[in-house]
């Protein structure tokens, strides 16, 4: 079983953050796939779509936490670290860029940084999804934790949809054939 994981912060003060880009695209994937909501644990919520043998994570603890999440489903699940993939916001891509990659570093971002920590691993795929850079470049904890432009909405809404598609290819197809096929 593969699991998709999409990064955020639990609460509704952050639903349409840029950091929270994550979320939206496992509850774009939940809504697609009728999956529904299986456990109750503190750290996450989980959902299995049917038939495909795909778990959706969305950790339940804070961005700088979410390795917690992954590794106890990593521990619960008996999953590989390449069986996981990470949906992560990114401020080097430009708003509405993907990349997908098979493995490694946190680039700055406190989540993966997280994950890599729990799990003693970066072989794990991730897919970031770009948010662009303020324009005070030294900014960035404020910008990432803003909602969206209202102008921006729509690019994001095509991204979140992208992301969902890209995610389904890993998990169907492999890391590979999605690189080829979303890497812009």
């Amino acid at each position: 079983m593969k699991w998709i994981v999409g990064l955020g912060n639990p609460g509704g003060q952050y639903e349409r953050t840029r950091h929270n880009l994550g979320f939206r695209v496992i509850d774009r994937l939940r809504r697609e796939l009728r999956a529904s909501s299986s456990g109750s644990h503190v750290l996450y919520r989980r959902f299995e779509a049917r038939g495909d043998g795909l778990g959706l994570l969305m950790p339940q603890t804070f961005m700088n936490r979410c390795g917690q999440a992954v590794s106890e489903i990593r521990r619960r699940e008996g999953l590989e670290p390449e069986e996981l993939l990470v949906i992560a916001d990114d401020l080097h891509l430009p708003l509405g860029k993907l990349r997908l990659r098979a493995s490694g570093g946190a680039g700055g971002h406190n989540g993966l940084k997280s994950i890599i920590d729990s799990l003693g691993s970066s072989e794990f795929a991730r897919l970031r999804v770009g948010v662009g850079r303020p324009d005070d470049s030294g900014n960035f904890p404020d910008f990432v934790l803003d909602e969206f432009d209202e102008d921006e909405e729509a690019v994001v809404d095509e991204m979140v949809a992208a992301a969902a598609e890209a995610s389904l290819a890993w998990a169907r197809e492999g890391i590979a054939a999605a690189m080829n096929q979303f890497n812009q």
